[in-house]
């Protein structure tokens, strides 16, 4: 009998696993509807509402979203009573003989949405701007959108007209007279000229854009602007093999320096006085484009204040210039041992201060800095993050700032609205309460509309008070009654690899979910340091796309381990130089997981992600073969020596020495044991594709099986029927080699 009863258990087991490991169209149609296009004002309706704020500050307007329909609305703070914003049906009639074609009342075509002090209504449809009269309802004027002229800017005082000509910076007159600026400028050296960042030369001699920009004093009296240096600097190179009309591949190029080159761009700033024509430049103030000299006007005639940043992001300081007698006035100078990493500030000469984000205590923080004694108090205090600015207000005297980890018990991602006096006193938490708050400030400071939402909650959206933080009006509210036998994904805590510090995460079911069932397991991952994965918000946890791959049979796992960023400084620099050794973190915490949930199958562990996330995926099957079996790795900095300079340079470190070998993938590809597909786009301009031809030769030379899809058509991020394809890919490439089950490819989109 025992026998029989240990048999009938193994069989039962057995059914169950063949069962968890079948894959059907039901699930593959579940994962399609909970893509995020399937989803969006589709399924689920005012995740967050966007404020527009009227100039004046007396009131707001914004879209409000239901199934099949769209609908302007505004609040007028006076009567504090939502209303339409126009009329709709009207609106809509005088659309349809605009662009000769039907337009409904509740899917107006328009991209943007202006009012003027006379009522007339100003929209962008279809390229075409309309004007109308919003107390006749009549058309005042329609016209095709004209590019404005970016190769020319008017002085404020409206005399003078700056242009360039042959590579130098000219004015003219009002009246027509023109006078030219400078002398030196010829191709590659290039006056009132900038960097643009995806610029492309096409064919062997091609030329880059014309680039034109130039910024002038509030009294007219001088003008900056900058050199572009190009002489020295180095291409990389793209063929596209797609164009339909091409039979040979189309070559282009564009300017792209990667770590620790010195063939690249540089800038520098130049000053012209428009009554002497004098030409001005800043000692030491010529740098590469990755780390270029900033200017910014003092309300002071004749002065402006500089920042600079060391190559290796080591190093900032604000100075002022007199661009009248050539002095420069040190005002602060901010260091790290290893980086500084978003240092912002602001510059508020009104209170005579300025205004700057620093980690100098360990914790990113606001700080003051007396501009005329130079000395620096700190504004806010604390073990906290302090996410951003929002406003400087002078007749309040007080700084509103969003942080997080400031409230004992709270997730630390969580992001709150707080105030304070510029005296660091009367700290005043306008947020008050467990969930994230996604926050815009109106013109005037009064008021502030509040996305308040997290993981499990969706989201509500209020207008509130500045000055105490309570709700004068409820404006929205997200509608996911669509969302039937789905539930919001885990979140969990538990301890990083030095055993004291608390990282987070979530974790996606299937709405099928077994508890008797044992589910592989996806790290959707992407642990580049400037950002975090945890699903703060509720809009964020149904976009990111994970539902879909729970709903074929798999548990799907985002992780933020020590290095990222939003903690302390300490925690962020686990990071610095160790690009690859988050992973450490998502390994441990799924074993700690797993320790009592026992539907997870830690030896079935996949993972996936995109750009720095694909670094990840490489770099998790390659460092960690005997944990990470399966691995979709897409437009991947495989080597980081191969990126574009800015991002290692700020995270690995500059000069680049030993570090940047050590976590290349490529010299890992040894190391391979289970499944790789790696992925580019064919023509990417922000991470060029050939790190991942460097690493299949690598995977080649080591003898080592893997798979690869190139996208020819595509940039960085994949478009169209080319993101269908890939998505389905990803999909099935878990599904055959992490499920073990037969994959569909032939199935539904919508």
């Amino acid at each position: 009998m025992k026998k029989y009863f240990l048999f009938l258990f193994i069989s039962l087991v057995s059914i169950n696993i063949t069962a968890q490991n079948s894959v059907s169209i039901d699930n593959y149609n579940r994962a399609v509807g909970f893509m995020w296009n399937n989803l969006d004002n589709k399924k689920v309706f005012n995740l967050y509402i966007s404020a527009n704020w009227f100039a004046d500050s007396s009131g707001l307007w914004y879209e409000h979203h239901g199934k099949d329909m769209v609908e302007y609305r505004q609040l007028i703070f006076s009567s504090n009573k939502i209303s339409p914003l126009f009329n709709h049906e009207k609106v809509a009639e005088i659309l349809s003989d605009t662009l000769d074609e039907k337009v409904k009342a509740t899917a107006l075509p328009i991209s943007r949405i202006s009012f003027d002090q006379a009522g007339n209504l100003s929209v962008e449809a279809k390229n075409v701007e309309i004007t109308i009269d919003t107390t006749k309802y009549q058309l005042v004027s329609h016209e095709k959108n004209q590019a404005d002229n970016s190769l020319e800017s008017t002085s404020p005082d409206k005399q003078w007209t700056a242009f360039t000509s042959k590579f130098n910076l000219f004015i003219k007159s009002a009246s027509g007279d023109t006078i030219q600026l400078s002398s030196s400028g010829k191709l590659n050296y290039e006056y009132a000229s900038w960097y643009g960042w995806f610029d492309k030369m096409y064919g062997e001699n091609d030329k880059r854009p014309e680039r034109f920009a130039v910024s002038w004093s509030d009294d007219s009296q001088w003008i900056g602007a900058n050199i572009c240096d190009l002489r020295t600097a180095s291409k990389m190179y793209l063929l596209n093999w797609s164009i339909d009309s091409l039979y040979r591949p189309q070559l282009s190029s564009y300017y792209r320096g990667s770590p620790g080159d010195t063939n690249m761009i540089y800038m520098e700033p130049v000053f012209f006085n428009i009554r002497t024509r004098e030409e001005i430049k800043i000692p030491n103030s010529r740098a590469t484009h990755i780390n270029a000299t900033n200017t910014e006007w003092s309300e002071e005639p004749g002065k402006i204040y500089v920042t600079r940043r060391k190559r290796g992001y080591k190093e900032i300081t604000i100075s002022l210039f007199d661009l009248n007698s050539g002095k420069e006035e040190l005002l602060l100078r901010e260091t790290s041992p290893t980086n500084l990493d978003n240092f912002e500030h602001i510059i508020d000469e009104e209170s005579g201060q300025i205004f700057f984000l620093s980690e100098r205590s360990g914790w990113r923080q606001v700080y003051a800095l007396d501009i005329k004694s130079k000395n620096v108090k700190p504004v806010t205090r604390g073990d906290y993050y302090v996410n951003e600015i929002l406003r400087i207000d002078q007749h309040k005297k007080q700084v509103l700032f969003i942080a997080s980890g400031k409230v004992p018990g709270k997730n630390p991602y969580l992001q709150d609205l707080y105030s304070i006096g510029f005296n660091g006193k009367k700290l005043k938490h306008l947020t008050n309460d467990d969930l994230h708050h996604q926050v815009s400030i109106s013109p005037d400071g009064n008021y502030f509309l509040d996305n308040a939402s997290d993981a499990a909650t969706p989201t509500v959206t209020n207008l509130k008070e500045v000055s105490s933080g309570d709700i004068v009006k409820k404006i929205g509210e997200a509608d996911v009654t669509a969302l039937t036998n789905w539930s919001p994904p885990e979140t969990f805590e538990v301890l990083a690899r030095d055993g004291k510090t608390r990282i987070y995460g979530a974790i996606w079911k299937p709405t099928d979910f077994d508890t008797s069932a044992k589910y592989p397991i996806i790290d959707h991952s992407y642990t580049g340091p400037h950002t975090q994965m945890f699903p703060k918000d509720f809009r964020r946890l149904l976009s990111i796309g994970n539902q879909s791959y729970a709903e074929l049979g798999f548990v799907v796992v985002m992780i933020d381990g020590l290095g990222s960023s939003g903690r302390s400084k300490k925690f962020h620099n686990y990071s610095y130089k160790n690009l690859g050794g988050n992973l450490a973190d998502h390994i441990g915490a799924l074993r700690q997981l797993a320790a009592d949930r026992q539907w997870l199958d830690t030896t079935r562990v996949g993972i996936f992600g995109h750009s720095a996330g694909g670094y990840d995926a490489g770099h998790a099957v390659l460092a960690y073969p005997e944990f990470y079996k399966v691995a979709v790795a897409s437009s991947a900095d495989h080597d980081h020596r191969m990126e574009k300079a800015w991002w290692p340079e700020m995270y690995m470190g500059w000069p680049v020495d030993s570090a940047y070998h050590l976590q290349s993938n490529i010299t890992m590809a040894g190391n391979l044991k289970g499944k790789l597909l790696i992925t580019h786009g064919g023509i990417d301009d922000n991470v060029n594709p050939s790190a991942t031809f460097k690493l299949a030769e690598a995977l080649i030379n080591a003898d080592k099986q893997f798979d690869m899809l190139i996208l020819p058509s595509q940039r960085h991020g994949y478009q169209g029927k080319h993101r269908q394809y890939f998505t389905k890919t990803r999909w099935n490439y878990f599904v055959e080699h992490l499920l073990g089950a037969e994959p569909i490819w032939d199935f539904e989109w919508e």
